[in-house]
């Protein structure tokens, strides 16, 4: 049985026979003097004991587990794309449209409301960690919803906090900065709901958590709604 042999001077790698085993001889490759390890000193490498059962001709019954992948696929991108669109067409319509408070207010609401889903369900699709089993079927739905309905009421922190904080009429009299504040904070907090629905990293969470508030504040603006820095001489 040949011996595997490394110089230990040009780290070259050969076999040798075993007749040489525990002898001294010349390196081919440098020349050198190096020791040929004895029978007994080598490494011997076993291969792992198969216990599994087997057919007929030795070949292992067991499968393998097949992962699978939450991919996009081209039904649920369409979804998604139909839906942002046609509520941003609808957004855009209102302009136009002379609206009282009230149907105002159920317009934003539903925009807030029937966004939320589709764009939570294309943020975990490219953001959950590739290295554990994705959430597919019932359970992500539901984890769909439950963030979506998070999301949506993380959007009372703009509507009530900071009118109450400076005593305000109304949000949109919040000064831009307030505002940039306000949306972080709702970020942050809505990684922290990312995070813990779909077990992503916080990071990604913010990504994921981004992509619905800053979708909703352009939907605000293609709407012709203002969110901040309106003068208080101006309101109703």
């Amino acid at each position: 049985m040949p011996i595997q042999v490394t110089c230990r001077h040009c780290l070259k790698r050969f076999q040798v026979s075993d007749k040489f085993a525990g002898k001294t001889g010349p390196c081919p490759n440098c020349k050198k003097p190096i020791e040929i390890p004895a029978i007994d000193e080598q490494v011997v490498i076993h291969a792992p004991q198969d216990d599994s059962p087997k057919d007929s001709t030795g070949t292992s019954v067991l499968k393998p587990v097949v992962r699978k992948e939450t991919d996009v696929t081209k039904v649920g991108l369409f979804i998604t794309l139909g839906t942002i669109a046609a509520v941003f067409a609808f957004a855009f319509a209102l302009r136009f449209i002379e609206q009282t408070d009230i149907a105002m207010f159920i317009a934003q609401l539903l925009g807030l409301v029937v966004l939320a889903p589709p764009l939570v369900w294309a943020g975990y699709t490219f953001l959950y960690d590739q290295e554990r089993e994705p959430y597919v079927g019932p359970e992500l739905r539901n984890r769909v919803l439950i963030c979506s309905a998070i999301f949506v009421v993380l959007w009372c922190v703009y509507a009530f906090v900071p009118t109450y904080v400076f005593e305000l009429n109304q949000p949109a009299e919040m000064s831009y900065a307030v505002f940039g504040i306000t949306l972080c904070v709702m970020i942050a907090l809505g990684a922290l709901a990312s995070a813990g629905t779909f077990e992503l990293e916080y990071f990604s969470g913010v990504i994921h958590a981004g992509l619905y508030f800053i979708v909703i504040v352009l939907l605000a603006f293609t709407s012709g709604v203002t969110l901040a820095g309106l003068p208080t001489e101006l309101m109703p």
